[in-house]
């Protein structure tokens, strides 16, 4: 293990100098009239593009288009979320001051009303775009300024983690709100609610620890770039970017990384029975393994979301972490998606027994590898199409049949 060891160290110390070297270079050239260069980093005197939290103005307009047309899958996948909960006029917010969240699946304060208004805020702002009907837009306002005149903390050992869950939520629907015509969101209450990211969300998801599970952390990344955006941060933006890229090569094994998996800068995971309880059990790594297969698939979907959301919102904002991540995206998703369709788990494989349930999170990753690059990856793909539309999970993600599937490359 020594030299394993060694060979750890000394991938984790060429980290810095890749993403100093990728600085060097642009890394994608879109097509097209309106073309732009992809890069590795949004330059600090660069501008943020808005709407340009998980979608953007073309997406948007082409949900809408779709949505009118009345084409599948999205006129269903728009029915499904009129039809929620979340979409009705009825709605009513429930702010807490102080959001206390504890640890497992012990009673909390405000943490399930949070998750859900926030949801309700962006499931509003999505109705808002595809009818023009401004009580949409209304009840997302509502809803949002409720919150900013209530909220000053989250606590509780899963602060951090509600805080990533909702932070990426809010800042989606604020930028939809906010950049759109005819919305009516008035300056003092976007600053209202830019105050709450800002005060209440942004320090609970910067606060980073290198031995987190990598779910928690890539939710914690989704929040900090989307936020970041909203509030125009380079700071913080830039922060997501560089835990972005320490995080995911740590989650999502590929034999070229070494034997055993790399390890986020910092980490005290090191020597084999500290790095198979990391990995809750795993002692054989191959192509596509994450560090929480072995712990549930529902872990893994939501990392997999995650990770898809992180490098869409930076595309939108020129920069491109997929290049950097789609072999591994790639791998992640043929494996798992065979083994969710129902292919048995081999012996090496979490001892041949494995939780499966990816959710509905596949939808943004396919967009990309799929749709911008034209990548093959055929378990996926057929995943998906059979759960279409994917709804919510309650959490993070909703309605990405409706906002990815076959939406513009960008």
């Amino acid at each position: 293990m020594r030299t394993a060891g060694r060979r750890r160290t000394a991938a984790l110390l060429l980290v810095p100098l890749l993403t100093a070297l990728a600085l060097l270079v642009p890394s994608y050239q879109a097509d097209g009239p309106d073309a732009r260069t992809m890069g590795p980093a949004l330059p600090s005197d660069a501008a943020f593009t808005h709407p340009g939290v998980l979608v953007d103005r073309e997406q948007l307009d082409a949900l809408r288009e779709h949505v009118t047309a009345g084409r599948q899958p999205w006129l269903k996948a728009y029915l499904a979320m009129r039809d929620s909960a979340y979409g009705s006029y009825r709605y009513r917010a429930e702010p807490h001051q102080t959001v206390v969240c504890p640890a497992g699946d012990l009673q909390g304060r405000g943490c399930a009303e949070e998750r859900a208004d926030a949801l309700a805020a962006y499931t509003q702002a999505l109705l808002f775009t595809v009818t023009g009907e401004r009580r949409h837009a209304e009840k997302a306002r509502q809803i949002m300024d409720a919150w900013s005149a209530t909220l000053r903390r989250h606590t509780g050992e899963k602060a951090a983690l509600q805080a990533g869950w909702t932070g990426s939520v809010w800042a989606r629907a604020a930028e939809i709100v906010r950049h759109t015509p005819g919305a009516g969101w008035p300056a003092e209450r976007v600053r209202g609610f830019a105050d709450m990211l800002r005060t209440a969300h942004l320090p609970q998801v910067t606060a980073s620890d290198p031995d987190f599970t990598g779910a928690w952390d890539l939710v914690a990344i989704d929040a900090v770039i989307s936020v970041a955006v909203f509030l125009e941060d380079h700071r913080a933006f830039d922060h997501a970017l560089e835990r972005f890229r320490e995080r995911v090569p740590a989650y999502f094994y590929l034999e070229k990384d070494g034997p055993v998996p790399l390890t986020v800068p910092g980490s005290a995971v090191d020597g084999p029975q500290r790095m198979a309880s990391y990995w809750f059990g795993q002692t054989t790594y191959r192509d596509g393994v994450s560090q929480e297969t072995c712990r549930s698939f529902r872990h893994v979907g939501a990392s997999l979301a995650a990770t898809a959301h992180i490098a869409e919102t930076a595309w939108h904002q020129g920069v491109d972490l997929y290049g950097e991540t789609e072999d591994r995206l790639t791998a992640a998703l043929a494996l798992h998606a065979r083994h969710e369709l129902g292919e048995p788990a081999p012996e090496w494989l979490c001892g041949g027994r494995v939780e499966r349930n990816l959710g509905p999170h596949l939808e943004v990753a396919l967009h990309h590898l799929e749709e911008r690059l034209g990548r093959s990856v055929p378990a996926a793909h057929e995943l998906a199409a059979r759960a279409r539309p994917a709804g919510t999970d309650d959490l993070f993600t909703a309605w990405e049949t409706l906002t990815h599937a076959g939406a513009p490359a960008g």
